[in-house]
């Protein structure tokens, strides 16, 4: 999803916003965190960087009422009774706020095209919050483009765990040797789809790219890499003649 249907980066601004809002949020609940927006910013990142060490070392994923108590507002004195009923109001909120989320160009014809040449859509997104990526699906206006959506939140692996790629397989009643998948990382997406036998493994780089692939060698590499999802739509065209 972020990163491949849609841009997505983060700056000075996007963190300021995401500061505020938090605050906004938590006194709205009656959570006087006890600081102002930046330093609230602060401790929230410095707790989900903790976090991502352990989730992307285990590819695993926690809910959100573990994350944020357990990691990204621990060092507050937060009542975690009533932290815990708005975890995910909050992962949600970080999500939309933290990140600057827009749809990429072409993205709305390559779906039509793709559903009117038969193919069976879906999406498989890392993700801390359970009912984010189906929010943003909606605003986008192609949720209904999507016969499954399989989220890490949701079942606890993180890409390239196999077991995030099994479940959409599963879901989709698929084979992987006939699926093509396309993401923007080859740490996350390349690597995770062809170890899971994926027919083919395609890249279209994003902001996020050379951020989470720093540490990526040459072993894994995608088939092809394509700059619009006009390619996309090209590529597929070779590989499968439309009637």
């Amino acid at each position: 999803m972020g990163g491949t249907l849609e841009d997505i980066w983060y700056d000075s601004t996007t963190e300021t916003a995401a500061g505020i809002a938090m605050l906004e949020l938590l006194n709205r609940h009656g959570l006087n965190p006890g600081c102002d927006a930046a330093a609230l910013f602060r401790t929230v990142f410095a707790g989900m960087a903790t976090y991502k060490v352990w989730s992307e070392r285990n590819m695993l994923e926690k809910k959100p009422e573990e994350i944020w108590p357990e990691y990204c507002l621990r060092d507050l004195a937060l009542e975690r009774d009533k932290l815990l009923p708005i975890s995910e109001e909050i992962a949600d909120l970080w999500e939309v706020t933290y990140y600057h989320r827009e749809l990429r160009p072409g993205v709305l014809q390559m779906l039509q095209t793709l559903r009117d040449r038969g193919y069976r859509l879906g999406v498989i997104s890392n993700t801390s919050s359970l009912y984010s990526v189906f929010n943003v699906l909606e605003a986008y206006g192609i949720r209904d483009f999507f016969q499954d959506v399989t989220l890490s939140s949701v079942t606890g692996y993180r890409k390239p765990h196999p077991g995030i790629f099994q479940i959409s397989l599963r879901e989709m009643r698929a084979k992987a040797e006939s699926c093509v998948y396309v993401g923007d990382t080859v740490s996350r997406d390349i690597i995770g789809a062809k170890r899971m036998g994926f027919g083919k493994a395609v890249q279209i780089p994003s902001f996020l790219t050379a951020k989470k692939d720093a540490a990526v060698g040459d072993a894994d590499r995608p088939d092809l890499i394509i700059r619009d999802f006009s390619e996309l739509v090209t590529f597929l065209d070779g590989e499968n003649p439309p009637v």
